[in-house]
């Protein structure tokens, strides 16, 4: 399959700190990226040298196979939405769209017609009269993601776009963002740091730390499979375990991980395929869908463990903090991890 982006040893420096250390990623073509990771994790720097808004300090980034080194912004078919949309506010909504168009000598009549067209694609048909300042932040997003397609680019990147909106907001525009993108065909690559959107959006997320890439991987295997105690924690809630527990349990040093949705309180005889452990029941937090209980073991670890709730059982009732009570899981559940890339082991 056809590359979109590639990156080959990419490191970028500013002063003693290194942004991006030693970066390599596979970007296919037509694929929705996600790189997810914490603030300063090296994520947007890895953006902006695909725009060309920096330059790699060493290795290679191969934009649909031709080398990118040198080229200015305007030169590489790519195409930036960012977080605070930057649209000008004397400029109806039309002429925002179609600014890029203009400053391409792109004629009057073409360019409104394309303009429309992107508006269409975004369901924004009709608002080209308005003025910014007329529209709510979800439009105004739609705005700028138009004023980006307008351009026809083969590559999509979109930093944090949905930060700024609200949680009803950003939830739809996840959903109107892959729908679209299917529809395009282009290849987006999405950062963030809330692992929901790149769980609910991509083909595939690379998450990072520290300047290194962690793990790429389907949003399921992110989960379900995490290869690092950095992913384990990082994407969704997870119990690591490590050192004496981790020994104890297992018979070696290794960490490993339990989702809280695989741990359950005992009841009924041990089966021979699962781990007890003990403790007493720190916290209960009802959250809807589900109860969270926190359980203090004997070592100082928190265990977390997730009940589901429903119509006619609320699991939060059964338990009162202060308890000793004792928590399985089936050892297939059992994930073990590596250390942290970023450690350098």
């Amino acid at each position: 399959m056809t590359l979109a982006v590639q990156f080959t040893n990419v490191s970028r420096q500013f002063g003693e700190v290194k942004a991006v250390d030693r970066v390599s990623i596979d970007i296919q073509d037509g694929e929705f990226f996600s790189m997810l990771g914490p603030s300063g994790s090296g994520k947007t720097t890895c953006l902006r040298l695909i725009a060309g808004f920096e330059q790699p300090s060493a290795g290679s980034i191969r934009i649909h196979g031709a080398e990118a080194a040198g080229l200015p912004p305007y030169q590489r078919d790519v195409n930036t939405v960012f977080q605070d949309y930057a649209l000008f506010p004397h400029m109806n909504v039309l002429d925002n769209v179609a600014y890029g168009l203009k400053v391409k000598g792109i004629g009057k009549t073409e360019r409104h017609k394309r303009a429309e067209e992107a508006l269409d694609m975004v369901a924004l048909g009709g608002y080209g009269a308005r003025k910014p300042v007329q529209l709510s932040g979800g439009q105004r997003q739609r705005v700028a993601l138009a004023r980006a397609l307008v351009n026809r680019p083969r590559v999509l990147l979109l930093d944090e776009p949905l930060g700024a909106l609200d949680l009803k907001l950003r939830e739809q525009m996840q959903s109107e963002l892959k729908k679209l993108q299917r529809q395009l065909g282009i290849t987006f690559i999405f950062v963030t740091h809330d692992q929901t959107e790149a769980l609910s959006m991509s083909d595939r997320v690379a998450v990072f730390n520290k300047g290194r890439i962690e793990q790429v991987d389907t949003p399921r295997n992110l989960y379900m499979k995490p290869t690092t105690t950095f992913v384990a924690e990082f994407v969704g809630t997870s119990n690591v375990i490590r050192g004496d527990l981790a020994r104890q349990i297992s018979g070696h040093p290794q960490p490993f991980s339990i989702r809280p949705e695989h741990v359950r309180f005992a009841e009924g005889p041990l089966a021979s395929h699962e781990i007890e452990v003990s403790g007493l029941l720190h916290d209960i937090q009802y959250q809807g869908s589900a109860t969270r209980y926190e359980l203090k073991l004997e070592n100082g670890q928190t265990l977390s463990i997730s009940h589901a709730n429903s119509q006619w059982i609320d699991s939060s009732a059964q338990h009162q903090t202060g308890q000793r009570l004792s928590a399985r899981w089936a050892r297939e559940a059992m994930i073990p991890l590596h250390d942290t890339v970023a450690s350098g082991v």
